[in-house]
């Protein structure tokens, strides 16, 4: 790149909102169950993506509209806190018997507020913690064949 027709502040600025984005979407990931696809066929897997990208988009709707009611950064919400927050809405008004559209809207300004992180650096390491159990390679009725077996 031409460095007098692009300024370095400039450069630094969009690395920084690339980043931004790879953190947000490894977010979105882990926050709603997605780091890990659990159907086994493609229709399914496609479903699968499909319905949390719908729960992520009415997570942002309405953090969105808790946003302008309270005057704050959309930015500043946290979709983990809303996640929980609609989670425990959707039990105790299901215990009530109560709509939950019209639950949350009551409840829209009480979003935790996400931290201010300037310049985070996050590091690239894998959280993930290792499994006891071995993974189960063959069909389960193999597997169950094998240990009555063994027994």
């Amino acid at each position: 790149m031409d460095h007098k027709q692009y300024a370095a502040a400039w450069l630094a600025g969009i690395y920084r909102g690339r980043w931004r984005v790879e953190l947000d979407l490894r977010a979105i990931k882990c926050t709603l169950g997605m780091d890990i696809l659990r159907a086994k066929t493609p229709a399914m897997v496609r479903t699968e993506l499909w319905s949390c990208l719908l729960v992520y988009n009415l997570l942002r709707e309405s953090m969105l509209h808790a946003a302008r009611h309270s005057g704050r950064a959309c930015r500043s919400l946290s979709l983990t806190a809303t996640l929980q927050l609609f989670g425990n809405l959707w039990l105790s008004n299901a215990i009530r018997g109560v709509d939950a559209a019209c639950a949350s809207c009551s409840c829209s300004t009480t979003y935790n507020q996400s931290g201010a992180s300037p310049g985070r650096n996050e590091p690239r390491a894998n959280k993930r913690r290792p499994k006891i159990l071995q993974l189960l390679t063959k069909p389960r009725h193999e597997a169950k064949a094998e240990l009555e077996s063994v027994a």
